[in-house]
């Protein structure tokens, strides 16, 4: 069974079509990278998945599991969105309880001391996340999302406002997580980054995905890296009718 299964997905906002007949398919233990400019209906795409969208035709499954039936799809995946926030209100440490609580996990004080340092967050503990900078606060999504280890990561902008100390971090972690045998799906526009890590990729541009596969059969000549191979495929897509 694939870990994510999309056909031929459709989804518009009024007259705007954002995705036009999207079909994708990944494998477990893969890392797959989606890159695309901005609207170009990656993070659309990650809403509609993870059943946040309708979509207006067109299916999408996640371990099995139809894209209408949300709740069930939260239960199996760990999901970073794009420019999330914590909650205002609670602190570091609390936001963290609060996962665990809703999850209902075991030993939630060694899960969340784990992250805690992992993230170096164990001085912020006791914050409010409302005081918490950009950066402290995507390691505190990062951690919500890993805290209990799903099957399938989906990752929308993950290395956002971290600095390369913790970019690097992350990447190594996500590297182990794929060796485990564990799926990661991610959105990104840092393509160097990817490029390290993706065992496959496709990129999506007007809604419509124009290129996919590993790094080694997209190639056009020897050594082009991805971003090249990116901008070949935008460029030939704005030529298609």
């Amino acid at each position: 069974m694939p870990a994510i299964e999309i056909k031929n997905l459709y989804k518009s906002f009024g007259t705007l079509q954002v995705l036009r007949g999207v079909s994708l398919k990944v494998a477990e233990g893969e890392f797959f990278g989606l890159f695309g400019a901005n609207g170009a209906g990656k993070t659309t795409l990650l809403r509609v998945i993870t059943g946040q969208l309708s979509a207006d035709s067109g299916e999408a499954y996640i371990a099995g599991i139809p894209c209408t039936n949300p709740m069930s799809i939260k239960r199996v995946v760990g999901i970073v969105p794009e420019a999330e926030s914590p909650p205002t209100f609670l602190t570091t440490r609390e936001t963290l309880e609060l996962v665990c609580r809703i999850r209902r996990l075991e030993g939630m004080p060694d899960r969340i001391d784990k992250w805690l340092k992992f993230f170096d967050l164990n001085d912020k503990a006791d914050v409010l996340c409302r005081d918490l900078s950009k950066g402290q606060k995507q390691k505190l999504i990062l951690a919500s999302a890993f805290i209990h280890e799903p099957k399938l990561l989906l990752l929308d902008e993950a290395f956002i406002n971290l600095d390369p100390i913790y970019q690097r971090q992350l990447r190594e972690y996500m590297k182990g997580v794929v060796e485990e045998g564990r799926t990661i799906f991610m959105c990104t526009h840092i393509l160097e980054i990817a490029e390290k890590v993706c065992t496959r990729v496709a990129v999506i541009d007007g809604g419509r995905i124009v290129a996919q596969g590993t790094i080694p059969e997209l190639r056009m000549k020897e050594g082009e890296g991805l971003e090249e191979i990116f901008i070949r495929a935008v460029e030939g897509s704005n030529h298609e009718p």
